[in-house]
């Protein structure tokens, strides 16, 4: 990802509906102390950064996926921290890691029911994308 044109940002929002988006917020409106604390908050807990929606996105196209292949895939992002990524995807749920018992060890990943409900808004995101790429 060395072109300036595939950066990947670090903060990302995505809705399926505007509505409901205004609606959850107004119920927080005056209330939040600590984002955290909030639906938007636990989200970005847990699919923010700047890897990690890139890794669902990767696993959603062809899975499943051993680590080298990923990290051949992703290109920029190191060893260390695509394993520290995967671990907190796997520890939130999103991500199953399989482990074959083989010389040399043969280790893949997919994605979880719970993290295929972030499609719709992986695909949202794509629209977006495209909408307004070059704009």
């Amino acid at each position: 990802m060395s072109n300036d044109k595939n950066v990947v940002r670090t903060f990302l929002i995505a809705t399926t509906r505007k509505d409901s988006v205004i609606m959850s917020m107004a119920e927080y409106k005056g209330k939040v102390r600590n984002i955290q604390d909030t639906p938007f908050g636990y989200t970005m807990s847990v699919i923010g950064g700047k890897w990690k929606m890139v890794i669902i996105y990767l696993l959603a196209e062809n899975q499943p996926v051993r680590f080298n292949d990923l990290k051949r895939q992703i290109g920029a992002i190191t060893y260390k921290i695509l394993s520290s990524q995967l671990k907190e995807l796997e520890a939130d749920g999103l991500v199953v890691r399989k482990e074959y018992p083989q010389v040399p060890p043969k280790v893949e990943y997919s994605l979880t029911d719970k993290a295929e409900t972030l499609l719709p808004l992986l695909e949202e995101l794509c629209e977006w994308g495209v909408k307004n790429r070059g704009v």
